[in-house]
């Protein structure tokens, strides 16, 4: 199995910049750079903030965008989105009753998991009851195959700021994983950079995404995490009988700091 994970896509209404960027530009070069570089994958995954603000408007730029895709996609939702716009626009078939924006894909050996971690209101990730017994269900229903998590989210621990919103329980997400013998990686967006690590004894990773990214402010770095114009990133995932190896591709590559004025909430 072959797949890509978007991430951290941040769209606004049309012609809108956010945060200084053209969130739909840089959409439209992952597109293209997947249908020049990886048109031979299964499927693209899309690990949530899809749009900035949630309007509906962006999940409209966000359709057309995709629609340009020469491989199926596939989507979840993250902490700045709104289920209710996102399903006006793209179907309320894609609400499992308890997942919610939720999917199993199966192939090559593999079961393929895009997990809901959203919490409405709520920038850090929960798993309700509901989703806690929809994943324990899928990852039973999948125990004679490799499994691999794509979700917003990060659960792991990572020494960062953005360790206040993320998903609730880590530890209880890994003991829930561990139910299934063969969990290959986690991959997460979110975090607006490239790390990896391992939770518990489960394999984590996360990536860039497509908007802005970050540096790795330690708590013994000085001064604030500074936020950069790039790398905007994708992951390409290489899957097969002996493991997974996640390669991550820089489609824009440029690093140039961001003025603070650019933050609402600077």
């Amino acid at each position: 199995m072959k797949f890509v994970v978007l991430s951290d896509l941040h769209l606004g209404p049309p012609g809108a910049a956010v945060n200084g960027l053209d969130p739909a530009a840089r959409l439209a070069a992952a597109v293209a750079a997947i249908n020049r570089d990886h048109a031979d994958a299964d499927f693209v995954a899309v690990a949530g903030d899809l749009a900035d603000l949630g309007e509906v408007a962006a999940y409209q730029i966000l359709r057309h965008v995709l629609s340009g895709l020469t491989i199926p996609c596939h989507i979840t939702l993250g902490n700045h989105d709104s289920a209710e716009a996102f399903l006006s626009v793209f179907g309320t078939g894609l609400s499992d009753p308890e997942g919610r924006v939720s999917k199993v894909i199966d192939g090559g050996g593999y079961r393929v998991i895009l997990l809901d971690t959203t919490t409405p209101g709520n920038h850090a990730g929960a798993l309700c009851e509901a989703r806690r017994n929809w994943l324990a269900t899928r990852l039973d229903e999948g125990a004679d195959r490799a499994v691999i998590v794509v979700m917003h989210h990060h659960a792991n621990v990572l020494s960062l700021p953005v360790d206040t919103i993320s998903l609730a329980d880590g530890a209880g997400f890994a003991r829930l994983l561990k139910r299934h013998p063969d969990v290959r990686m986690v991959i997460s967006g979110h975090v607006h950079l490239t790390t990896s690590g391992v939770w518990h004894g489960v394999p984590m990773t996360t990536l860039a995404g497509s908007h802005y990214s970050v540096n790795a402010h330690l708590p013994s770095m000085a001064g604030e995490q500074l936020r950069l114009e790039g790398p905007a990133q994708m992951a390409v995932v290489l899957a097969d009988d002996d493991g997974v190896t996640v390669h991550f591709q820089d489609y824009l590559p440029r690093h140039v700091e961001l003025a603070s004025g650019l933050f609402p909430l600077d």
